[in-house]
């Protein structure tokens, strides 16, 4: 579907689904994308979940797919446009899952506007997240060697040798596509959104949400050694591992991403309806 924000063209896939959050008894499921990809890195995760029920916006980061731009040079940017969305799609609060870039993006805002925020998802995440100098700096002028780096370093070994289910399919082929069709000069502001954004850590211990840490265990982006700072750093957090799995879950290993997500809105949603029935509970006499 297409939303106005701030007079601006967004798209926001649905799952496959018309929006209909009132048909959920959860909130709505907010998907962000990584640097240089758009929606359709989401693609066959967000069918899992619409199948469960959960509804979905699933958006074109502003200057990413078909946004229009320009793109936004600042995680914070980003953090505060996500509540515009919000608003233009006539939704209160949602559940924030965000990948690598998107999962920066989703702590921000977890952090700024909490308000907004009823539980976080961080997948293939790190606070701080640097980036190398050498794709740093050759993001904007050899665009495509980085992209094919990073499509290199973003699955595990084993998927760039098998992955795709054969047939002639080479699975990281649909991550180097995505990142190949993102519009010019992309790459090099989203890698530098994630290099410049420092806070991370006092961001999140500004998160009171309940927060779930997926990382693939053969991530090598963002390599689980990188978690504890973020972890310690998150008040209610639980932490999960998809194994044989690099960076780009959601192409190595989508069902498993599915699967991981509704256990945590699941479990976030029980133990939220236990607090407020303990709220709720009158004093008992002495």
């Amino acid at each position: 579907m297409q939303l106005n924000i701030a007079g601006k063209r967004c798209h926001v896939g649905t799952g496959g689904k018309p929006f209909d959050p009132a048909g959920s008894l959860d909130p709505p499921l907010l998907l962000i994308h990584g640097a240089a990809n758009d929606r359709d890195c989401w693609r066959t995760v967000a069918g899992g979940l619409t199948a469960a029920g959960c509804a979905l916006l699933v958006p074109d980061l502003p200057g990413h797919g078909q946004s229009a731009g320009p793109p936004l040079r600042s995680i914070e940017e980003l953090a505060d446009w996500l509540p515009a969305l919000l608003d233009a799609a006539g939704v209160e609060q949602a559940v924030l899952v965000g990948h690598s870039m998107g999962s920066l993006i989703a702590l921000e805002c977890a952090a700024r506007h909490p308000q907004r925020v009823a539980w976080l998802a961080l997948l293939g995440s790190s606070a701080p997240m640097p980036v190398a100098e050498a794709l740093l700096g050759r993001a904007e002028t050899h665009r495509d060697s980085v992209v094919r780096l990073m499509t290199e370093y973003s699955h595990s070994l084993q998927f760039l040798l098998t992955g795709g289910g054969g047939h002639g399919i080479w699975g990281p082929g649909a991550t180097l596509a995505i990142m190949r069709r993102s519009p010019a000069g992309v790459l090099a502001i989203d890698l530098a959104n994630c290099n410049n954004y420092l806070h991370g850590l006092e961001a999140a211990a500004q998160v009171a949400c309940p927060t779930l840490l997926l990382v693939g265990r053969r991530d090598r982006m963002t390599p689980r050694r990188n978690l504890p700072p973020l972890q310690s750093a998150l008040r209610q957090v639980v932490r999960a591992e998809i194994e044989n799995c690099g960076h780009a879950m959601m192409n190595e290993q989508p069902q498993a991403v599915v699967e991981e997500l509704l256990k945590f809105v699941g479990s976030a949603a029980t133990k939220g309806t236990a607090t407020a029935r303990t709220a709720a509970r009158p004093p008992t006499a002495e």
